[in-house]
């Protein structure tokens, strides 16, 4: 039951229909457990702690480092060295003292992820590498937690809601890591993209408690904050569950191995039409050939391709290649490949 005090903290929220005061209850009722403090958590445990989600876990054993200044920016100068999990609990107290902050200084790890989900009943992974994003996903499908997913890369973001209600957990859409670990460390960030991703993120949450509007689970969001485009695409789900099957592809999308299209470029090249579909900047460090259309513009450029040859797309990794395919089959007549594993697998 609310208090006075936090009837007047919540009041502009409260007056929303859609809200009112049963789903401000229901957010004070709710335990979420956000594992990652960075770039990510920072906003979302902001925005949730504001918003007056009762009881909130946090998960890192990292500590503040000058270099996460221009991200994470729930920390300040005077917090370097300092763990991120225990100063961003005492920090959001401060924001709001009607909510419970327990702060796990530890790494997410086999041995102790389902003691520390267990009492949670929404899970947010804001981590930054893939061996956490695994990690975090299989706990919540051994525990039916539904699992809210955001990442980030440059200028691009995701967003997504996994093992909601028996729909598609993360393993449907990326059913096992790529073969090379980028993340923010090599490939740069900008500081704003956690801050958007970060905010999208808390609302899904937000709406998942309360019951309200439309929720991401079954699709995935992506962002590109350099040209400002958001697409969201439907993510294909196995009949059995994917934890069990890792190695099996997941998606109905069709993809080709490099083997396959070097045996095709050898034997017609002119038969195929290669896309790099990676930012431009990026398909002039390396490419394969072909011509280069964004992701993001590929809808706005299909008089540029040809009508009679194979389309084969290609990215780094094989996953944004694998979303161009499901924008062009609905478009395009001829066959639609995606390289899989990308140019990572390729040379």
């Amino acid at each position: 039951m609310l208090v006075k005090e936090e009837l007047n903290r919540y009041n502009r929220q409260m007056i929303l229909p859609e809200l009112g005061l049963n789903g401000q209850e229901k957010l004070k009722a709710t335990t979420v457990l956000v594992i990652g403090a960075g770039g990510l958590g920072c906003p979302v445990l902001q925005y949730l702690a504001a918003a007056g989600v009762g009881t909130i876990g946090i998960v890192d054993n990292d500590i503040v480092e000058l270099s996460n200044l221009h991200r994470q920016i729930l920390y300040n100068h005077t917090d370097i060295g300092l763990s991120k999990a225990k100063t961003a609990a005492a920090k959001l107290k401060l924001l709001n003292p009607n909510v419970v902050f327990s702060a796990y200084h530890e790494r997410f790890k086999a041995d102790n992820a389902v003691n520390i989900c267990r009492d949670y009943e929404l899970v947010i992974d804001c981590s930054d590498n893939f061996t956490t994003r695994y990690l975090v996903n299989d706990t919540c499908v051994n525990l039916n937690k539904t699992l809210i997913f955001g990442s980030i890369l440059q200028f691009e973001g995701q967003v997504a809601v996994f093992n909601h209600q028996g729909g598609p957990n993360y393993r449907d859409l990326y059913p096992a890591p790529p073969t090379e670990n980028v993340n923010c460390v090599e490939g740069g960030v900008i500081g704003i993209l956690p801050g958007i991703i970060g905010l999208y993120m808390a609302n899904e949450a937000i709406k998942l408690i309360c019951g309200m509007g439309e929720n991401l689970s079954g699709k995935l969001m992506t962002i590109d904050a350099m040209n400002n485009t958001v697409l969201v695409f439907k993510i294909a789900q196995e009949k059995e569950p994917a934890i069990v099957k890792a190695e099996t592809l997941t998606e109905t999308t069709k993809e080709i191995d490099q083997t396959t299209l070097r045996q095709w470029l050898s034997a017609s090249p002119d038969d195929i039409f290669l896309i790099d579909v990676r930012e431009e900047y990026e398909h002039e460090e390396n490419n394969i050939g072909g011509v280069n259309i964004s992701l993001y513009e590929l809808s706005n450029s299909l008089a540029s391709i040809p009508k009679n040859k194979k389309l084969v797309c290609y990215c780094q990794t094989g996953q944004r290649s694998k979303m161009a395919v499901q924008v062009l089959e609905k478009v395009y007549e001829g066959e639609v490949y995606s390289l899989k594993g990308g140019l990572s697998v390729y040379y």
